[in-house]
């Protein structure tokens, strides 16, 4: 990953995506990585007393903090807690860049807090869409809100002035990687507005090797044994492979490309303003 930083309200994921990089991290740690993953949710509650510490130093370098690494900020937990919404007032009174990556269209009901942090500092939020295909999309992410709400709330956020971007992320090898069904997700994404489109493709480390394997086998049988070869003694598809894929994203961005200026980016301001931390 090419950040230094990460910020997870939460521990766990409702969305139980079948590929979920996180289960290796589960595994690691002792924790369920298999069907139990996501099934319960671990809550930091003073998340944003303690992120306010951490950026209360005098050592903090104000680099970029990025939000939902390791598990979706804007679950349904956040609808209770509230917690990333706490964070983002945080980090921007502490003048912090960050960005977002999550699933959740909960996140325009943070347009307001979003935009004031947008005057303070750079802000982004990517909304990982990595196929439209809806037996794709509702058979490898079964809890998650369908890719055309995603849409929506990538439009909204951009109509606000908020920098938005969609990350194709994990493409599917034989499921998501046509040529038809990558340029379905550009097209809707420059509709929505999307300034960024970036993918990577799937990896298997111990703990999402074995479940999305396992569901594969009930799923898509007849990819089994091309996914055994492909990863064959490997956690990551050979480098040719995932840069062919990179390659056919960069000319369909180019055969693809915005189809209209949107309205003004908002962007930090010289003249620092008081911000109300409360949530």
């Amino acid at each position: 990953m090419d950040f230094k930083w990460s910020l997870n309200p939460y521990m766990g994921c409702a969305h139980r995506c079948t590929f979920c990089y996180v289960r290796a991290f589960e595994q690691r740690a002792d924790r369920p990585a298999d069907d139990r993953y996501g099934t319960s949710i671990r809550v930091k509650v003073n998340v944003a007393q303690v992120l306010d510490q951490e950026l209360s130093r005098p050592g903090w370098a104000r680099e970029e903090v990025v939000i939902g690494a390791a598990t979706d900020p804007y679950q349904p937990a956040e609808g209770r807690y509230r917690l990333t919404r706490a964070c983002i007032r945080v980090l921007a009174a502490h003048r912090t860049p960050f960005g977002i990556i999550t699933r959740g269209p909960l996140v325009v009901r943070d347009i307001d807090v979003l935009g004031a942090a947008a005057r303070r500092a750079p802000v982004s939020v990517s909304f990982s869409i990595p196929t439209l295909d809806r037996e794709v999309w509702r058979t490898t992410e079964p809890s998650t809100a369908p890719p055309v709400q995603r849409l929506r709330a990538l439009r909204r956020l951009r109509e606000a002035g908020i920098r938005v971007g969609v990350a194709m992320a994990p493409i599917l090898p034989g499921l998501s990687d046509s040529p038809e069904s990558m340029a379905a997700v550009v097209r809707a994404a420059r509709e929505a507005g999307a300034i960024s489109i970036w993918t990577e493709l799937l990896h298997l480390r111990p703990g999402t090797r074995e479940h999305f394997l396992a569901h594969l086998a009930r799923d898509w049988p007849e990819e089994r044994e091309r996914y055994e070869r492909l990863y064959a003694g490997r956690a990551y598809l050979a480098q040719r492979q995932r840069e062919a894929i990179r390659m056919q994203l960069s000319g369909l961005k180019q055969r693809i490309p915005a189809l209209r200026p949107g309205p003004p980016l908002l962007a930090p301001q010289p003249e620092p303003e008081q911000l109300d931390l409360a949530i």
